[in-house]
This record gives C-alpha cells, structure tokens and sequence, in this order.
C-alpha cells in the first residue's frame, strides 16, 4: 500500500537534529501548516467537534460508578490554595538523562512554546475544551518534554489554572522531569484510596501536577474505569482549571489513548524528525477520526536549516 500524498515527503524533510539534547527544536504541523513565528508552523485547527455520544458515555459512566470512600465526597470542598506548593528542582532526583524544560530552553525554543500556548489557549476557550491530551506514534518522541514544556509556558499566565497529570503510567516520567518527587502511584488517587489535596501538588500558584511514583501496568484499565472518571471530575469541579494536559503514552504501542478517548477534548501529535514515518501519522490521525480532534502534530528535533527564522 502505498503512502497517503500529504505525509510523502515529511521524513525525508526533516533528519536527525543537530543536537543531542532531548528536543532541540519543536516545531508544529498540522495538515497544510503556513510558516509562522520562530520555525513553528501553526497546526491548531479543529475539524469537529466531540459528539454527543462520548458525551452521554461520561454521564452513563458515573451513573452506574461504585460509592466513593467518604473522603472522596469531599473532594469538590478541596480548593486550589489547599493543594503543596513545591518548587521544581527540590526532590534530589539524579537521571541519566534530562529533560530540557523551561530555563534550559533556548530562545527560539521556548518561544516555540509560548506561541503553542497560546494558540492552543485560544482554541480550547473558543470551543470550551478544556482535556488535552500529548501523545506520539511511539516511544521516544519527546512527549513528555513537550507536555513538561507547554504546561511551564501556560503557568506564565498570571491568573490562569492548569493542571498537567501524567497518564503514561507505564512508563511516568513528569515527576523526574520537574524534580519533584511524586506523592505515590497516580491510580491510588484516580481509583479513590487517596485524597486530592493528599497527592496533587502545585510547582507555580497556577500550575498543579498529578504525578506517579513508578509504572502501573493495567494503565488502560484504570483509563476505562468509571471511579476514574468521577475523579477527574472532582478534580476539575473543585479546582477549575483552564486546560488539563494529559502526557499520555504512545498511541500505536498501547491502547491507553484509545481508552481515553471518549474524555478527551482534542490531542496534539508529538512526531520525531529522526524516526516518526508518514504511515505511523496516518495510522494515528485514522485512530481519532470521529472520535476527537487533532488540534496539530509537534514536529521535535527538526533540522534547524529547515526552520524559517524571523528573528
């Protein structure tokens, strides 16, 4: 079979960075992408809107959701200022490797990353979205440096609420990328055996983050169970975030993505210039046909001869 026209030359474009730190560049694509700020080319634009049937799904979820342990009735009185605030960089947490965030950006990069913010930003509140969810074809993409990346440049609003929770619990890596030691496993708070303000905390006064402390390997089970779903409906009544973002794992490797779907509001692709092919970009963007929008794909370690600079 051959190759859909519109992704043919899109690896060939873009080879190995000329850099090794973990994403040197990021670069947004979208179907037809015009060249805009910084090298970033604008992929954020809505085909359709999630229908009523993932809708009445979520309502039918929690109707027939087992009883909550008694402190989770009292999640929604959990307010914002009543979840920790503790500062990247203080868990002592030493790794191989780094993910470049926010001070260790470049310029052109982390510009990169205000722009997607705000395109981004001004989608979701046009549509009233507000789950986001980063994912890629297959490990290795740079999801979590983007997700990382993107929730950073959204806590620079000033009077905006974001959430970042990190949903690839096979492999989590969000609480080694901000240095902030995770509070214990994610599914104990998704699953009710531990209270919000027990395990969310916050790195800025308008960023929180839902971290885990090591993998879980019935990630898509715990994605498709009603008790969850409750609970991130707790979480956003009580704390009324902007956005929540969802680092999630790859969509061709597990079915975790697919699982999440129907509470999703829109997903942003994470495509690797050194490895991603048109056909895995084709695969993905088949799987959320009808089912959610694909705001646009994140091109990371492009080349950077093949970036317009303005600057």
């Amino acid at each position: 079979m051959s190759k859909p026209p519109k992704w043919d030359a899109m690896k060939d474009n873009y080879p190995v960075a000329e850099t090794s730190k973990p994403s040197q560049d990021a670069t947004v694509r979208g179907k037809r992408p015009p060249a805009f700020l910084s090298g970033m080319r604008h992929g954020i634009r809505p085909r359709h809107i999630m229908n009523e049937q993932s809708q009445r799904r979520l309502l039918e979820l929690s109707a027939v959701a087992p009883e909550k342990p008694s402190f989770v009735k009292s999640a929604e009185d959990t307010r914002w200022q009543d979840l920790r605030l503790e500062a990247p960089g203080r868990s002592g947490t030493h790794t191989t490797t780094k993910t470049a965030i926010d001070g260790d950006l470049g310029h052109s990069d982390a510009h990169a990353f205000d722009v997607l913010r705000t395109r981004l930003r001004q989608t979701a509140q046009e549509h009233g979205w507000t789950n986001i969810a980063v994912t890629a074809p297959t490990t290795g993409c740079g999801t979590t440096f983007t997700a990382v990346n993107l929730a950073l440049s959204l806590s620079r609003i000033t009077g905006s609420r974001s959430i970042l929770m990190d949903f690839n619990m096979r492999n989590p890596g969000v609480a080694a990328a901000v240095d902030i030691q995770a509070r214990g496993p994610l599914q104990r708070y998704l699953d009710g055996s531990t209270a919000m303000a027990e395990h969310l905390v916050r790195c800025t006064d308008t960023l929180a983050l839902g971290l885990s402390s090591g993998p879980h390997e019935l990630a898509a089970e715990t994605l498709q169970n009603a008790t969850t779903i409750r609970t991130l409906q707790q979480m956003q009544t009580a704390l009324q975030p902007e956005i929540v973002i969802y680092d999630m794992p790859p969509m061709l490797a597990f079915d975790d993505v697919s699982a999440f779907l129907p509470h999703l509001d829109g997903v942003l692709l994470v495509s690797d210039g050194t490895q991603t092919t048109a056909r895995q970009l084709t695969e993905c963007e088949q799987m959320l046909d009808g089912q959610v929008p694909l705001l646009g794909v994140v091109l990371n370690r492009a080349r950077r001869s093949s970036i317009v600079r303005y600057t």
